[in-house]
């Protein structure tokens, strides 16, 4: 059991650091600003007050620490979404990372900020109260397909390093 949770933690752990990875990739291609975590970390705070929903996060009050509490929210959801990865595809999975379920579950937790991150920030349902919506969405969709492809990616290395 215990063996598991660390490879699921260096998964989790792994995969957002892909991420991670290409949001600075995507920058520097397409100029496209990075995520802004404090955002997030704010918003994470409000929602320990009470408080789900905002018209703009950016307006809300700040939060000190909002930036550590934003990364930190970020990195514990990429584990937890591995978790869901080793949930649902079993301890094997682990022991043989393949490509094809990493890339579904990857996808499939692209639901989180389109149904409640977004919202909850402002943007709305699927970033519809966005400037460019569908652009929003696109990205959203394909960074979590390389979420995906660094689970498999960070499974592959976690089976390297722990394998007996």
């Amino acid at each position: 059991m215990a063996r598991t949770l660390v490879w699921t933690l260096i998964v989790g752990l792994g995969a957002t650091v892909c991420m991670d990875l290409w949001a600075l990739a995507r920058r520097r291609l397409f100029g496209t600003p990075l995520p802004n975590y404090g955002f997030a970390g704010r918003w994470c705070a409000h929602l320990v007050r009470g408080r789900f929903r905002h018209d703009s996060i950016a307006a809300a009050s700040p939060v000190p620490g909002e930036a550590l509490i934003g990364w930190t929210a970020h990195y514990a959801t990429g584990v937890a979404f591995a978790g869901l990865l080793v949930a649902s595809c079993g301890v094997g999975w682990l022991q043989r990372p393949t490509l094809g379920p990493a890339l579904v579950v990857g996808i499939a937790t692209v639901a989180a900020p389109m149904l409640i991150l977004q919202p909850g920030m402002g943007a709305g349902i699927a970033a519809r109260r966005t400037a460019r919506p569908n652009a929003a969405r696109l990205q959203s969709v394909v960074t979590h397909a390389v979420f995906g492809a660094g689970l498999y990616v960070a499974g592959c290395v976690a089976r390297a390093l722990l394998a007996p």
